[in-house]
């Protein structure tokens, strides 16, 4: 009769079956598992880690059974037990700046450390950010944005994109400012080496900052040198530096080292361009490469005059001429002998101008409004600035459309030149975005410059056939005349006395001193704006003819003439024409053409008496603008006036910013 037995005797004689083929190790260390399984049974072991350990291996303070309760004596020291087979890392620990930490912190419940080989394991390469996050959630944000973040945690780059562990150690880890540190200044280049191999070798061997860090010593100026850490600031937050967003900070970065240097930076067309935006420009890393950077002096520099044709031609492809290759990108005439001697005194005779035009005008606007203010308070002006008429004409419809052009090209080329004139005003980069960036406001600037150029060589041609094909020779000298004439002066100190209530108001002819003025402004503006503009837009052309100093001298003469333009017409001309208290808010006649006969009769009365006298008066009469004419006037015209005044507040505000700062 066979033998039955329950499925319990049978499990267990099946594992002594088993044990019994096994070693003496194996069947005392199993045994001992056995014994604790009996009371423990709902204490999972799944340590990775410690595969062939026994519950007596950790657990040395069990000496006796049962053990419900133990003296204080026998309970169990963790660091301790884990110091029998980790001494090293354990005193390595209590050495660092997690002294205070057990191991358990970082590595988890004793029972399921993981082995740092397991993907699923808290000190696996993923599993580091979330074991150190936990104390370290300042970081952890940073980093999972980060090349290396992403290296791991979204392309799964475990052995190439590196963890926690990686920079800062496992259990001697010290803070950033110890020297035993590995991201220490002493230490970061050879952490930062053990994954960027070639970078640290083009950097240690062929840099400036390199040779600084392998002397040890400071440089003259008592700088140790910058290292990894030093450019790549946020060490946590590494981005790409190839990327749009991490080029902007690039001339930041270094200018944290070379102020000097960084001023003329952004002072230039590189700099302000970056600043607002536009990272296809150059940067410093683009001349002095980011890892190789060298003196000018040394061959091996990329700004050695052997290699700037190479240098320069990245971004001035064809336009590396001789000429061109002594362009200074760092020129600064504000500081003497820190530019050519040419450049220098163009600097010194654009400020001179915009002082002295800004000065003498604005001394004479302020005279003039206050002496209109009582004037109008008084009931001098008499004349009406509107009315049923009569009406007599003042432009042509040439004259009127040509006012038109320069005003719509004008603005343009304010609105779009003004941001990069003042690139570090609050307001540019605002501005900047709503044109559509750096590269679309360029666009726009250019072919406002393009209208420019047109409504100039027409005027210019008009002018030319009126005086050589139909004789009228009053256009360079007499009272139709633009050009300035000894009359001007008289007009000038009559207005003067005029102002300080010492005489009578001068008596004016077609043309005031003060409208000659804004004619030239423009005349002389766009000659000289516009050949400096296209010496810049064309450097390459321009620099076979002249040397690379004409650059630095056109681009102060471009943004200093600019200024004093905008400046000009946005505050002068428009209190000369339509904010003066006699005209405002706004004057219409150059939209329309048409003036009330008994304001002309007020404003120009030596223009009315030689119509009189040569009996061309009637031929001149009109009848009052209509309604929707004057509609269209004024609804232009203030859009106008408004984009100009706000411009102007812009201005001031920037220069204020620059006082202030």
């Amino acid at each position: 009769m066979p033998i039955r037995r329950s499925p319990r005797a049978t499990v267990w004689c099946l594992l002594l079956a088993s044990l019994a083929l096994a070693s003496p190790a194996v069947v005392a260390q199993a045994t001992a598992d056995l014994a604790c399984a009996k009371c423990h049974g709902d204490v999972k072991v799944s340590s990775g880690a410690h595969p062939d350990t026994t519950c007596a291996d950790c657990h040395v303070n069990i000496t006796s059974t049962p053990h419900d309760q133990l003296a204080p004596e026998q309970k169990l020291d963790a660091g301790a037990i884990c110091a029998g087979c980790h001494g090293v890392a354990t005193k390595q620990l209590g050495k660092s700046v997690h002294a205070e930490k057990s191991c358990k912190t970082c590595h988890g419940p004793p029972h399921a450390v993981g082995s740092a080989s397991d993907s699923e394991s808290r000190m696996a390469s993923v599993g580091q950010i979330k074991t150190c996050g936990k104390c370290h959630d300042d970081v952890l944000e940073g980093f999972k944005s980060s090349v290396h973040g992403e290296g791991l945690l979204k392309s799964g780059l475990t052995e190439a994109a590196p963890s926690c562990s990686d920079c800062h150690g496992s259990h001697s880890i010290q803070l950033k400012g110890d020297p035993r540190a590995k991201t220490s200044h002493e230490k970061s280049p050879e952490m930062c080496g053990s994954c960027h191999e070639l970078v640290l070798k083009h950097w240690r061997d062929e840099s400036t900052h390199g040779a600084l860090w392998v002397s040890g010593k400071p440089d003259a100026a008592g700088h140790e040198g910058p290292v990894c850490t030093t450019c790549h600031v946020d060490s946590h937050s590494v981005r790409d530096p190839t990327s749009a967003t991490m080029r902007q900070h690039i001339p930041g970065d270094c200018g944290g080292c070379h102020q000097e240097v960084m001023k003329s930076f952004s002072d230039s067309f590189h700099g302000k361009a970056s600043h607002l935006g536009m990272t296809s420009v150059a940067m410093c890393s683009d001349c002095h490469t980011p890892h190789q950077n060298l003196p000018a002096s040394d061959p091996r520099a990329s700004i050695h005059p052997d290699h700037l044709a190479e240098t320069c031609g990245r971004c001035h492809e064809g336009e590396t001429n001789a000429g061109f290759l002594t362009f200074d990108p760092h020129s600064d005439p504000t500081v003497p002998g820190g530019a050519r001697n040419e450049v220098r005194w163009v600097y010194l005779f654009m400020t001179t101008l915009l002082l002295g035009v800004f000065g003498f005008f604005g001394v004479h606007d302020l005279l003039w409004l206050q002496r209109t203010l009582v004037g109008k308070l008084r009931g001098e002006f008499k004349a009406p600035h509107g009315g049923p008429g009569p009406y007599i004409r003042r432009f042509s419809r040439l004259q009127i459309w040509m006012h038109v052009t320069v005003v719509v090209s004008f603005l343009l080329l304010a609105i779009t030149g003004l941001p990069l004139k003042f690139a570090e005003a609050w307001w540019a980069p605002q501005m900047m975005a709503i044109l559509g960036g750096p590269q679309a406001a360029g666009h726009l600037h250019r072919l406002a410059a393009i209208v420019t150029f047109g409504y100039f060589l027409v005027h210019v041609l008009v002018m030319l056939k009126q005086t050589l094909i139909d004789g009228k020779r009053d256009l360079l000298w007499g009272p139709q005349s633009m050009v300035p004439q000894p009359k001007d002066i008289t007009d000038l100190m009559g207005n003067v006395r005029y102002f300080l209530y010492a005489g009578p108001r001068p008596a004016f002819d077609r043309w005031a001193y003060w409208e000659k003025f804004d004619y030239f402004a423009v005349f002389w503006g766009v000659a000289i704006i516009g050949f400096s503009g296209l010496v810049l837009w064309f450097p390459g052309f321009f620099t076979r003819f002249v040397p690379g100093w004409v650059l630095n001298a056109a681009y102060i003469t471009h943004s200093d003439e600019a200024l004093l333009a905008t400046g000009f017409i946005f505050l002068f001309h428009f209190f000369h024409t339509h904010l003066r208290p006699e005209a405002f808010p706004m004057d219409p006649v150059i939209f329309t053409g048409r003036m009330p006969l008994e304001r002309f009769k007020e404003e120009r009365p030596l223009e009315y008496q030689r119509l009189v006298d040569s009996q061309q008066l009637e031929s001149r009469l009109v009848p009052a603008p209509n309604a929707a004419d004057l509609r269209v006037a004024y609804v232009f015209g203030f859009i106008a006036l408004t984009v100009g005044v706000l411009c102007a507040v812009g201005i001031f505000a920037a220069l204020l910013q620059v006082f202030a700062g």
